[in-house]
């Protein structure tokens, strides 16, 4: 027997957990069985006690003098009960009657040979490799849960520890729009400086940054300078989404001093990167923001191309156009005049004046509808001018007289 049988009290191979019997104790106010069993006496039957005798000789007090064919011998009567047999004497055995569903017709049964001194009554069967393995798994892993639970403790299974309410665990929807006003408002802080108020900027700074953090930031309380607009960017979320970066265009303006007053200098731009962090309760400035360059890049080589240009139909639509823009700068009841019923658009409202269709091209498509591209000049106050360029959907009307037209449905 290996010693993993042995560890698992496990039977030995081919036997089941069945075979194994054990002797059942005898119950309090119940006699035990002391008849002989039959295995143990092969050399013939044995006679039963006289409390069993008294049981058998009630119920078959009348023997048949024939007993039938493929019956099943009974136990012997209790010799006292008849005193006409002579000691000693020979007595056929009885038979009990044959209760199968083929009665007294039944084939007799084969004689079980006798069995050997020491031998079980019963014989071991093969078990099937699938119920084997099947409950040795199942018992196997009771033994390592069992370890487990050895190694890591009870108390931990049952009482876990709970996390912190200042930890914050990993969720999937990290909150951007608030990532973006905090560093926004944050950024703004951190730009502007005064040394002749030099407690502002730090009370404000406090406003976002998180508790426990200098909210000097690094100035050095010298200098003056203002921020007023700022413009948030991408947010940059970390793995575990606790942590992100928001990028923050913000419009500066410099001064510098000259004698006891402040000269103020050029408006430019400077581009942050400003690290926040999620707490149980909001978003927070994790530290100092850092200076980021903010260069030109070219198009994607893979723009979406405009179509193939419909030349007649430029032409054709070049006046409506035309028409279209001024109309456009104007005001709201001459443009739904001159556009595709059922679209609303609105107009400029005179902020600037038409100048010229610079450029004018309607592309390939369906009979319906259309998209077009405008170049359009437009003139500001004085002798300023603007160029802009538009894109156009251009969508096919049929009058009453059964005239076709093309007009704006609607711009961008």
């Amino acid at each position: 027997m290996s010693w993993w049988r042995t560890l698992l009290n496990l039977p030995p191979k081919g036997e089941h957990w069945s075979d194994q019997r054990r002797t059942k104790k005898p119950g309090k106010g119940r006699p035990s069985n002391t008849a002989p069993e039959w295995w143990a006496h092969p050399e013939g039957p044995v006679s039963p006690t006289p409390r069993q005798a008294q049981g058998v000789a009630a119920q078959y007090s009348a023997p048949p003098a024939h007993p039938p064919a493929g019956g099943v011998m009974a136990p012997p009567r209790r010799p006292a009960s008849r005193t006409s047999e002579a000691p000693g004497a020979h007595r056929t055995p009885e038979r009990l009657k044959q209760r199968s569903p083929h009665g007294a017709h039944a084939t007799p049964a084969p004689v079980r040979e006798p069995l050997e001194p020491g031998q079980p009554p019963w014989s071991t069967e093969p078990e099937s490799s699938f119920s084997t393995w099947a409950r040795r798994f199942f018992r196997g892993l009771v033994v390592v849960v069992l370890l487990l639970a050895a190694i890591s403790g009870v108390r931990s299974w049952i009482a876990p520890n709970r996390t912190p309410e200042t930890v914050v665990s990993n969720q999937n929807s990290f909150p951007v729009d608030e990532a973006r006003a905090v560093a926004t408002r944050y950024a703004v802080s951190y730009l502007n400086w005064d040394e002749t108020n030099p407690d502002a900027r730090p009370a404000l700074i406090a406003l976002d940054l998180a508790a426990g953090l200098d909210s000097r930031a690094g100035w050095n309380g010298r200098g003056k300078q203002t921020a007023d607009t700022a413009y948030p960017g991408e947010v940059k979320v970390d793995s575990g989404g606790v942590t992100a970066v928001v990028d923050v265009r913000v419009e500066v303006r410099s001064f510098s001093k000259r004698g006891a007053a402040w000269v103020a200098g050029p408006y430019s731009w400077e581009r942050l990167s400003v690290p926040v962090a999620r707490t149980a309760s909001r978003v927070v400035a994790s530290g100092p923001p850092t200076f980021v360059p903010d260069e030109r890049a070219a198009l994607p080589d893979n723009m979406p191309e405009a179509g193939v240009p419909d030349d007649d139909l430029t032409a054709a639509t070049r006046k409506d156009a035309e028409a279209f823009f001024a109309a456009y700068a104007e005001s709201d009841n001459k443009v739904s005049a001159v556009t595709s019923p059922g679209s609303t658009i609105r107009s400029l409202n005179g902020s600037v004046k038409f100048g010229e269709l610079k450029d004018w091209q309607v592309f390939a498509g369906n009979d319906d509808e259309r998209r077009a591209t405008a170049a359009v000049t437009w003139d500001g106050v004085g002798d300023t001018t603007l160029d802009q360029t538009y894109t156009l959907t251009l969508r096919r009307t049929v009058a009453t007289d059964g005239a076709q037209r093309w007009q704006v449905a609607a711009v961008g």
